[in-house]
């Protein structure tokens, strides 16, 4: 995997969510001690999301943050490149209600400019081989002021957390993650995919890149975790 890139890496990928798409909750569950939804929720609020709005929800997976934007959005779009992963979330999508879920490439976003107040991408944009690509993208289909919003691992803030955390995600995670998902691979993945992370000052500096102005973070879990935002330009008036 480490020698893949461009359209390979991404096909490595999507067939690799293919395979955990069954346990893919249950996994992060395990992984996160039930954490994991606390995040995903406090992502969607970043998001600062108005009744009557419209959101776009990029590597939605199973779609446990559109369903939390769809409490009072009228429309939640749910992109996702794995066509399993996004069977695999197709109730929460019935139950919650005005989310579509469409398969689609985070590169290559299917939406004119300007089509949704606020797009958020969880947990996915490690897994994205151009990742100014992917952010570029969900700063051009959402409208001036809205918000891009990222939920992601990152390596640990805290020096003195370093140690335990790579202890717990580089040997504990790929042998439960393999056990319980059928898939050692897929979770021997994971850790590798941080490591070639951005870390948090980093990735803060790629959205200022793309050009969203006061670009932010707040890390989370011990540093573990961080939440990036940054918000399109409002146009001057011609």
């Amino acid at each position: 995997m480490a020698h893949l890139s461009g359209e390979a890496r991404s096909r490595y990928v999507r067939r690799m969510f293919d395979r955990i798409a069954a346990r893919y909750d249950l996994m992060n569950a395990i992984m996160t001690f039930g954490r994991y939804r606390q995040w995903q929720r406090h992502a969607a609020e970043t998001v600062a999301p108005i009744v009557g709005e419209r959101f776009l929800d990029v590597a939605t997976g199973t779609g446990d943050i559109a369903a939390d934007l769809a409490a009072i959005a009228p429309l939640v779009v749910g992109l996702d490149f794995s066509r399993a992963m996004l069977r695999a979330g197709s109730a929460k999508a019935h139950a919650a209600g005005r989310v579509v879920r469409i398969e689609g490439d985070a590169l290559a976003l299917p939406f004119r400019d300007n089509s949704f107040d606020g797009a958020v991408i969880g947990f996915g944009l490690r897994n994205i081989p151009d990742l100014r690509g992917a952010i570029a993208e969900m700063a051009r289909v959402v409208r001036p002021g809205g918000r891009v919003v990222c939920l992601e691992l990152t390596r640990p803030l805290l020096p003195a957390v370093a140690p335990f955390f790579r202890l717990y995600f580089h040997f504990l995670v790929p042998l439960i993650g393999g056990l319980v998902s059928g898939s050692f691979a897929a979770y021997r993945y994971l850790p590798k995919s941080v490591e070639r992370f951005p870390d948090a000052d980093a990735l803060c500096a790629l959205f200022a890149e793309c050009g969203l102005i006061f670009p932010e973070y707040e890390p989370l879990n011990f540093g573990t975790i961080a939440i990036h935002w940054g918000a399109k330009p409002i146009e001057a008036p011609g």
